[in-house]
């Protein structure tokens, strides 16, 4: 009896000794969970899209020095889509059938996001989108597996017009670039600045060719027409052309100009000194603003890590990765469609504050700041001065808009 029991425990030890070793196995046996990121990194967008990128890595880094999440490390692909809706598209494709990744992010593209969420939305892959801002992305083409950790252009235009609608112009010109993200945000913006100033007129506008060279004969006639005050509607690929051509033909001196995130160091730091004053400008993050202990943490492990103070786009891509993975620990596992159950109505901390990713629409709540482009004494560049905080409860479109947009 004696032995039969010896033997019994030698059993169980074996048992309980096999677990240990096994259980570790199988769970690294999962291998990591993966991440696709399709985005602009060549061209003009890369002032935009390098901190999405970056604030992801050290973000998941971290992480991961912590043994990662619900037992498996988290690695990430990139995929340089060129600002070309087809590439976009070829690339989402490549990274779900190739790599196959658990979960997409990306792009700064509209057109191109607005591509990859009709493939998504087939392949049940969840889509974090981080830059692109056309309404119709969490709006009208809405749908279970996209989600949107930036403003979209129905947000951008109340924000920008609350702020205008404060400032005495009547006569206004439109001009920006000729494709999806150029002519949502002009429409967000002049709808909504038309519901609180009725007594405002749209007397011309303008489009050109995204990525066009050459803006002097466009500001040439639009200066004839003498609007008092101009919305441009440019994107990331001729956001800092814009803003050069507005200094250097002294537009922005003679007229008022306002432009989503010309107030925001993307756009401000690669024209240094010579970017114009006097913009009125929106945007989502400053590295300087709001001064919070939380931000100021934030910048510094930036900068410690890259050399260089964040842009808006680092805020998308922190987000990103405290959604992602907030998400996964709530869900168990990596799972899509509990992914997908946990990240609906969940909030995150930020360097701006809690932020809500709504349930209804996929969109996050995010506040607006407005300020003017200055130069300030000890910047290298033109920072945002009399910023005023527009909080997302007032630029979120309402849930019976998105409704009547989806036709529900």
């Amino acid at each position: 009896m004696k032995r039969i029991v010896s033997l019994n425990w030698v059993c169980l030890g074996m048992v309980i000794l096999s677990l240990i070793i096994y259980l570790p196995l199988r769970v690294n046996a999962q291998g990591p969970i993966k991440i696709g990121i399709v985005d602009t990194y060549s061209g003009p967008p890369t002032t935009y899209t390098y901190d999405v990128r970056d604030a992801f890595k050290l973000a998941i880094d971290e992480v991961n020095a912590k043994g990662g999440v619900v037992g498996r490390k988290i690695e990430f692909t990139t995929r340089d889509d060129k600002f070309k809706v087809d590439l976009c598209l070829s690339m989402a494709k490549e990274l779900i059938m190739m790599e196959k990744v658990d979960i997409l992010m990306g792009t700064i593209n509209s057109a191109g996001t607005l591509a990859v969420s009709e493939y998504v939305k087939t392949e049940k892959v969840p889509f974090i989108v981080t830059f692109s801002k056309s309404d119709k992305i969490t709006g009208e083409k809405g749908h279970r597996y996209i989600f949107s950790v930036t403003e979209n252009t129905a947000m951008i235009g109340k924000a920008a017009a609350t702020g205008l609608a404060k400032r005495p112009y009547v006569k206004y010109w439109i001009a920006g670039d000729d494709y999806e993200y150029g002519h949502a945000l002009a429409d967000g913006v002049w709808g909504n600045l038309k519901k609180l100033r009725p007594d405002v007129q749209l007397i011309g506008q303008s489009w050109w060719k995204v990525g066009e060279p050459e803006l002097t004969p466009y500001l040439t006639a639009i200066s004839s027409a003498k609007p008092d005050a101009v919305i441009f509607a440019t994107g990331g690929a001729s956001m800092v052309n814009a803003m050069k051509f507005a200094k250097a033909t002294g537009f922005a001196e003679k007229i008022p100009i306002f432009i989503h995130t010309a107030t925001e160091h993307s756009t401000l730091a690669p024209l240094g000194l010579e970017a114009p004053e006097k913009v009125i400008g929106t945007s989502n993050y400053h590295f300087y603003y709001p001064d919070t202990p939380k931000n100021k943490a934030f910048v510094k492990a930036f900068k410690d890590a890259y050399g260089r103070e964040p842009k808006v786009g680092a805020l998308y891509g922190y987000l990103a990765a405290q959604f992602i993975t907030k998400a996964l620990t709530k869900a168990g596992k990596m799972d899509r469609e509990k992914f997908i159950d946990a990240l609906e109505g969940m909030k995150v901390d930020s360097p701006v504050g809690e932020i809500e990713m709504r349930a209804f629409d996929h969109q996050a709540m995010l506040p607006m700041f407005m300020g003017v482009t200055k130069k300030v004494a000890g910047y290298p560049f033109l920072i945002a001065t009399d910023i005023i905080t527009i909080p997302a409860s007032e630029v979120m479109p309402s849930i019976e808009e998105i409704k009547k947009a989806r036709g529900q």
